[in-house]
């Protein structure tokens, strides 16, 4: 019997409210995984993770392959025992490594050679290797060696990384022993629709349990991005999980839910809160900022996090001007609870077949008026505005 499946249970235009059942459990779709690239999510316990309604963790195969070493980790029990983690896992295959680390590494056909950031050391990873190591790991959830291309890169550029991009899939495929782990390709093209469509078409051929959509987020405008992502959604099939991959906004998550994604990942709410920063449904707010040094009130009236529940602003913009730790910690719990919140409130709307009114409702908190035409024009591509 295949440990792993996705159902979809109810749908609001485009918009899809899932479960995705894996070795380590059952999960709701849509949801937002919180980046542990070490194996851990900065500042957070596990317990206080699934407490605040996380239900999978990301881990990051290049970070984990330098330190402490895949063979390691599955010598002590892999990511959920080393970790304290007995939820699901996805691993990042080491492809965003290929981009954010350009100045470091070198591309060929037969994978990447990087400059290990920690002692210099030269490093191959190929395909093969990616998949050996994320095997090692352990996770669920596991994704196929690609290249990320930058932004922007020449047509030529993208079709020739896009090309590569496959040949690397087939591999990671034939790699690939585990049974008790789910494979995703990643369909990349830029913002080029021509290009975008051809690798997502091309990914789906290979019939896999997922698939992900990557090479977005890095640096295009929204108005070229969320195009690329409606179109990803009406080229992906219905019936497997669709992961925009590096997305972590509030106003992202609802436009791209809106358009039929169902996994998300993002560094975003956990840095943005050791930088001193809150998510509310205005936007954010910097708790640096000395008017909120005697404002009684919670980060944000009506939130059930921990941090709203036991403080105030004035305490902890004390907490970020004293650069103490618990400052960080608190605004990380916060900030990855609002988008938890936001993830479960989408999925109700959905169920009741109202994502439209629940898109509109946030729109009017984020934006007031001036709601940006990106946003709109991603909403009605859903069939919900």
């Amino acid at each position: 019997m295949d440990p792993f499946s996705f159902a979809i249970q109810a749908r609001s235009g485009r918009a899809r409210a899932g479960l995705l059942s894996t070795p380590h459990g059952t999960v709701e779709t849509p949801l937002f995984m919180p980046v542990g690239t070490q194996g851990s999510v900065k500042g957070l316990l596990p317990k206080d993770l699934k407490a605040m309604g996380s239900q999978v963790l990301l881990a990051n195969t290049y970070h984990l392959l330098l330190r402490p070493g895949p063979e390691r980790v599955r010598a002590l029990g892999g990511l959920h025992r080393f970790a304290g983690w007995d939820g699901p896992w996805l691993t990042d295959s080491g492809g965003f490594q290929v981009m954010s680390l350009g100045h470091l590494r070198r591309i060929d056909e037969e994978g990447v050679v990087f400059q290990s950031h920690l002692d210099g050391s030269l490093v191959r990873l190929t395909p093969e290797g990616s998949i050996a190591v994320q095997e090692a790991l352990g996770a669920d959830l596991i994704m196929a060696f690609d290249e990320c291309p930058p932004y922007p890169s020449s047509p030529e550029y993208l079709r020739a990384s896009l090309e590569r991009t496959l040949r690397w899939l087939e591999r990671s495929l034939e790699a690939k022993k585990r049974p008790d782990q789910a494979l995703f390709g990643i369909a990349q093209g830029g913002t080029d629709p021509g290009l975008r469509a051809l690798s997502t078409r091309e990914t789906v051929r290979f019939d896999l349990p997922g698939y992900a959509i990557g090479g977005l987020a890095v640096g295009e405008s929204k108005e070229e991005m969320f195009p690329m992502v409606a179109l990803s959604t009406e080229i992906l099939p219905e019936a497997k999980p669709r992961y925009l991959m590096g997305v972590g906004h509030p106003e992202d998550l609802v436009a791209a839910i809106g358009l039929g994604v169902d996994l998300f990942d993002s560094v975003y709410p956990t840095r943005t809160g050791r930088f001193g920063s809150a998510l509310v449904p205005e936007g954010r707010i910097n708790l640096k900022n000395a008017q909120y040094l005697e404002d009684p009130r919670p980060l944000e009236e009506g939130c059930d996090c921990y941090a709203c529940q036991t403080f105030s602003r004035a305490y902890i913009a004390h907490l970020v001007r004293a650069g103490e730790m618990l400052g960080g910690i608190l605004l990380s719990l916060h900030n990855l609870r609002f988008l938890h919140r936001l993830t479960e409130r989408a999925r109700e709307a959905i169920r009741k077949g109202a994502y439209g009114a629940f898109a509109r409702e946030f729109a009017e908190g984020r934006f007031g008026t001036q709601v940006p035409s990106w946003f709109r024009e991603a909403m009605a591509a859903g069939g919900h505005w």
